[in-house]
C-alpha cells in the first residue's frame, strides 16, 4: 500500500506546485498590469529614448543595463520584431544600472540622448560590450575608446553626463523600475503587460498576442 501512496503523494505534490506557481505569477501580472493601468508614467518618461512609430498601437518598454549580456543579446532581436510588424511596435528604453559600474555608462548614453544620439551610442556600446566590461564590472573609461568613430560630440557628452538633468532623468528610470519591482535586466513590458517568463519565444508571444488584438 506504501509504494502505491508514496507516488501518488509525490505527483499531487508536483501538481500542487505547478498551481501554485501558476496562480502566483497570475496574480503578479494581474497586480502588475492593475499598477500600470493607474500609472502609466512609471512605464513611459518624457525623456525616455523611443524607437519606432510614434502611433504604434503596440508599446514595448524595456528596463536595461549597457553592460548586460543579456541586454545586449536581445536587442537584436527586438529590432527583427519592430522590422517583421513593420510600424507597429514603439520600443521605449528606460535605464536600470544593476552591474558594479554601469551606472557611469548609463550618463553616457543620456548625456547623448540629450544629442538626439542616444542609438547610436547604445549600438556602439553594445558592440564594445567584452571590451570595457571585465567579470561583470564595468571600467568606465574604456567606454570612451569605443566611441571614437560616432557623431557624438564627447565635449559636451562629457559635460553632461554630470548635469542634474542627465541625474535627474536616471534616477527617475531607477525609482520607476522599483516601483515595478523589475530586479534584473532586461525587464519587458507590453502595453503595461509584464513578461514573466522570460525568452526569446515568450517575448514574441506576448508581443504577438498584443498586435493580434490592436491590429485586427
Amino acid at each position: 500500500m506504501n509504494k502505491i501512496l508514496v507516488p501518488i503523494v509525490a505527483s499531487l505534490l508536483i501538481i500542487g506546485f505547478i498551481v501554485s506557481a501558476w496562480l502566483y505569477n497570475n496574480q503578479k501580472n494581474t497586480e502588475t498590469t492593475e499598477f500600470v493601468n493607474k500609472n502609466q508614467s512609471v512605464l513611459v518618461r518624457e525623456h525616455s529614448p523611443t524607437l519606432g512609430n510614434h502611433n504604434a498601437k503596440v508599446t514595448v518598454v524595456e528596463f536595461f543595463d549597457p553592460a548586460c549580456e543579456t541586454c545586449k543579446a536581445f536587442h537584436p532581436f527586438m529590432k527583427h520584431l519592430m522590422k517583421k510588424h513593420h510600424n507597429k511596435i514603439k520600443l521605449v528604453m528606460r535605464y536600470t544600472p544593476l552591474h558594479n559600474g554601469s551606472d557611469q555608462v548609463v550618463k553616457i548614453l543620456e548625456a547623448a540622448n540629450l544629442q538626439n544620439k542616444f542609438w547610436e551610442i547604445l549600438e556602439a556600446t553594445y558592440a564594445s560590450q567584452a571590451k570595457w566590461t571585465l567579470h561583470h564590472e564595468v571600467i568606465p573609461d574604456k567606454v570612451w575608446m569605443y566611441l571614437g568613430k560616432t557623431s557624438l560630440d564627447f565635449k559636451q557628452a562629457r559635460q553632461d553626463m554630470n548635469s542634474n538633468i542627465v541625474i535627474e532623468h536616471i534616477n527617475q528610470d531607477i525609482a520607476d523600475a522599483n516601483q515595478l519591482k523589475v530586479t534584473k535586466t532586461p525587464g519587458y513590458f507590453v502595453n503595461g503587460k509584464p513578461l514573466l517568463k522570460f525568452g526569446y519565444q515568450q517575448l514574441q508571444d506576448l508581443i504577438e498576442n498584443e498586435i493580434q488584438i490592436h491590429y485586427k
